[in-house]
């Protein structure tokens, strides 16, 4: 069946299936994080390893070049060493807070996006979207204040992974238009994988760690997690857009909190450490990306409608 799905000759229908279950592989990565038995910097190299090779091997048998030009593999470095430092921050914040609190606040992603995005580029500051960003920033608040747990630090790595998640997004939004999305993942991940490797040593002498290897779960957790949640995901999700609005796509995968946090809620029963301030802060939030990407749409919609 996954065989299938992957491939991109499709229809709507097999299209949705795609998209969520591209989705509910994406809300599976916040429960292999937390069962793999490694640290945050450990666990995301040996990622890092398995997704490099496993890109590496799916562009040669398809055919495609790897070269892009010396001036675009230095593009993509700076956007892969965002992503492997988002990466650490958010399997960090698994391991200091738990899958709930990190997810919930990893969805305020696309409000940091919009709050950022006219610094870094030339658009202007939307009042609506700086509306949509101070919900988040609300929603982020009531989650710390109600915090009963001591999980103040991986609620500080939630905030980092939401925020370096922004830019990776703004880094990466002219650059996927220019090559195929597998050469552009492959020199991300790699070039991530290469710094990751060089601060590695520092890395474990400021957070020193006992388990070095993984253990025959972990490994195959590891696989899991950098094969089918990370590269067979990225797939069935380009699959789905080519048959979906990128707004069907994008709302939908709104859902990956919340897929995330059910799982989280069934594996580990994390609901029972989790007070009424946690609940409020994560719906704002939640809310809020629906509403800014429902707004989004209708934009786009008018502009198109305006510029035929």
């Amino acid at each position: 069946m996954l065989t299938k799905l992957y491939h991109s000759k499709s229809d709507p229908t097999k299209a949705h299936i795609q998209m969520h279950l591209s989705i509910l592989l994406w809300g599976i990565t916040g429960i292999l994080g937390k069962s793999i038995l490694l640290n945050e910097g450990l666990l995301v190299w040996y990622r890092l390893i398995i997704v490099s090779v496993s890109l590496a091997i799916a562009i040669y048998f398809s055919g495609h070049s790897f070269k892009i030009g010396k001036r675009n593999v230095w593009r993509l470095s700076k956007v892969g060493v965002m992503l492997m430092l988002h990466w650490i921050c958010f399997y960090g914040a698994i391991k200091y807070a738990n899958v709930s609190i990190t997810l919930s606040l990893l969805a305020s992603t696309s409000l940091f996006t919009a709050l950022l995005e006219p610094m870094m580029t030339k658009k202007k500051f939307d009042k609506s979207e700086l509306l949509y960003s101070s919900l988040a920033i609300l929603g982020i608040s009531l989650i710390f204040y109600s915090d009963t747990n001591d999980y103040t630090v991986g609620i500080f790595l939630a905030i980092m992974a939401a925020f370096l998640g922004a830019f990776f997004n703004i880094l990466n939004k002219n650059i996927v238009q220019e090559f195929k999305s597998s050469v552009v993942s492959f020199y991300e991940i790699t070039s991530g994988l290469v710094v990751l490797t060089l601060l590695l040593p520092v890395y474990l002498y400021f957070f020193p760690t006992e388990k070095l290897l993984p253990s025959a779960n972990d490994w195959m957790l590891l696989v899991v997690l950098a094969v089918l949640c990370t590269h067979v995901t990225l797939i069935l999700s380009l699959n789905a857009l080519k048959h979906l609005s990128a707004f069907t796509l994008n709302l939908a995968i709104n859902l990956e909190p919340v897929y995330g946090i059910a799982l989280a809620f069934l594996f580990f029963g994390e609901n029972k450490y989790l007070n009424e301030g946690f609940f409020i802060g994560a719906a704002i939030i939640m809310c809020g990306v629906v509403f800014h990407a429902v707004q989004t749409n209708r934009k786009t919609k008018s502009l198109n409608t305006a510029n035929p």
